[in-house]
């Protein structure tokens, strides 16, 4: 697991919400919510955080279901 300085977490910050970063494991999580209510998780990959908004997974408001929708078609 890479481990980033507190120096650079101060300065990074969610590229979708613009909240700050804090790092869980081998992802960095934002403080702020989205419009969805769902925190957005970033990877490290390889000691580097990936900050890009296609790399980001959301959780919380969407892990209260836990397969999703139910598809009704």
């Amino acid at each position: 697991m890479a481990h980033l300085t507190s120096e650079l977490l101060a300065v990074l910050r969610c590229p979708a919400t613009g909240s700050s970063l804090v790092q869980e494991g081998d992802e960095l999580v934002s403080t702020g919510r989205t419009a969805a209510g769902d925190r957005l998780h970033y990877p490290i990959e390889d000691g580097i955080p990936v900050l890009l908004p296609q790399a980001a997974l959301g959780t919380d408001a969407s892990d209260s279901t836990p397969n999703g929708p139910a598809d009704n078609a």
